[in-house]
């Protein structure tokens, strides 16, 4: 008799979560970026600035890296991916469940990272590391569920055909600023759990967060620090131009997640496809908020403020064209009105992330009263004597569909209520625009829920729901708002190669 033996993966033996952490500035090594394993300065040593946008002050300085350093990072993320890439679902699974213990235990000191560099109150911050931290828990169980077929021969006798996933090895990322956190996990964080290793650029406004979350990764969780590494570039178009080039180009990198504007992402999926690398890109929004006159008014209010306001309306998915059927639309603004009139600074509103953004707003708005839209709150910007880029929670009544806030991304506290008449005005109106990211809509007749929902063009639908973003569900948007899909069932996937396999003569 032969006796069948088998070895069971060793998990890493890690330490309590117990670490003695004051302060978030002890979970970010000074003017350092995250390489190889090791916190290095660079070869230029030179830096750039990150400020605090509610008061402009100087937070630190982090390393304006070269090529050279970059192309490091590439090396050693391509060295240790055959590593973890052997590794069981298992032992990954637990490495990114640990990661999102740590940053669980870590949830004051990184709300406060991110109110410091990014701006936005404590409870949007809160939100987002619980948002973060649910991303990493999914993706940790779907590590174990990247399931293989057998599809049976059809013609020929005696064979089989196989069907697995293979992780497609280093992915470069380029993570925005509005969520600086949330971005990373939910990118990282499946295709760490698909097999791949990660060299991320994080955004010039926030790169401390990311060097918080790989301190946390590797020195808390026990992940090998050559999967995540985090470069930051000199702040700028020429920095943003270097490492794009090495992402696309890169003979060892063989995908691209990004997560920004359109017109960045076209010029990185043109590049990346001269290269044939795969990338996964989720672009710019104009998402529509449409309130039929059977909607429950009350609670369409409550969830426009949700959606519009959250993090001061610096989201891609946030509501940006209000659509309201002319017959409630002055009693809808009214109630509007009262609800916005509550946000306070400090409390609900924070700053924009600089003057740039606060420029833009002003402009928007100043734009649309020009062309007749009237504030029934804010429409201006506040006091100058001010510190920091806080633009007031605004409303503007009268606005049309060819205004400059009704065709551009606003991605500040701005809400333009236009109003429509019919259903099928309501749908031309919210299709009208090149993207397709998300679209909301509010009635409680059912028949009407399905006839917009299906006609709404956009990869996100929320039906009397102004919150539909889950890790559980794929996030991602149609026309120019993307391509590929975030989180949900397939989320793996999308990191991951299809191998078909033909085994003949198995008799």
């Amino acid at each position: 008799m032969h006796h069948c033996s088998f070895r069971l993966a060793k998990l890493p033996i890690l330490h309590p979560l117990t670490s003695n952490f004051t302060t978030w500035r002890s979970l970010v090594p000074v003017k350092k970026a995250f390489i190889g394993g090791e916190w290095v300065t660079g070869s230029s040593r030179k830096t750039f600035p990150v400020y605090n946008p509610s008061t402009e002050a100087l937070i630190t300085e982090v390393p304006a890296l070269t090529s050279t350093e970059v192309n490091a990072a590439v090396s050693s993320a391509a060295e240790a991916q055959k590593t973890w890439a052997a590794k069981t679902a298992g032992e990954r699974a637990f490495v990114i469940r640990r990661w999102a213990d740590v940053l669980r235990a870590q949830t004051p000191l990184l709300a406060e990272l991110i109110t410091t560099e990014n701006g936005k109150v404590d409870s949007d911050a809160r939100g987002e590391i619980a948002s973060a931290i649910a991303a990493l828990e999914w993706y940790a169980e779907e590590a174990k569920r990247t399931y293989g077929c057998i599809i049976p021969s059809t013609s020929i006798p005696n064979r089989r055909l196989l069907v697995n996933y293979q992780p497609v090895g280093v992915v470069a990322m380029i993570t925005p600023w509005n969520f600086p956190l949330s971005m990373i996990t939910r990118k990282a964080g499946a295709a760490l759990a698909a097999g791949c290793s990660v060299v991320l650029k994080p955004a010039d406004e926030t790169p401390l967060t990311a060097l918080a979350a790989a301190f946390l990764a590797t020195t808390e969780a026990g992940m090998d620090g050559r999967l995540l590494n985090v470069v930051t570039v000199p702040a700028g178009p020429a920095g943003a131009e270097m490492v794009g080039n090495i992402f696309c180009s890169h003979p060892l990198i063989r995908q691209i997640g990004f997560t920004g504007s359109t017109q960045v992402g076209k010029k990185l999926y043109t590049a990346a496809a001269a290269h044939m690398k795969r990338a996964t890109l989720e672009l710019g929004g104009n998402a529509p908020f449409i309130v039929f006159e059977s909607a429950d008014l009350p609670k369409a209010v409550d969830q426009l403020v949700a959606s519009k306001f959250r993090c001061s309306g610096q989201t891609c998915i946030c509501a940006n064209r209000i659509l309201v059927q002319e017959s409630i639309y002055d009693q809808f603004v009214l109630l509007l009105t009262e609800s916005v009139s509550k946000l306070k600074f400090g409390v609900h509103q924070g700053p924009l992330i600089n003057k740039t953004a606060l420029n833009k707003v002003s402009k928007l708005v100043e734009s649309a009263i020009s062309e007749g839209a009237v504030p029934t709150i804010g429409g201006k910007p506040v006091s100058d004597d001010r510190k920091g880029f806080f633009y007031p929670p605004s409303v503007l009544r009268n606005c049309t569909p060819t205004m400059a806030c009704g065709r551009e991304e606003i991605f500040g506290p701005v809400a333009p209520i236009i109003s429509f008449r019919t259903e099928d005005e309501a749908l031309e109106i919210a299709n009208s625009t090149p993207y397709g990211l998300a679209g909301y809509m509010f009635s409680r007749d059912t028949a009407q829920c399905w006839r917009v929902a299906e006609g709404l063009q956009a990869g996100l639908v929320g039906v009397n729901s102004g919150i539909v973003s889950t890790p559980e569900a794929p996030f991602g948007g149609v026309k120019q708002s993307g391509i590929g899909r975030e989180g949900g069932p397939h989320a793996l996937t999308e990191f991951m190669d299809v191998k078909y396999v033909c085994w003949a003569d198995i008799n």
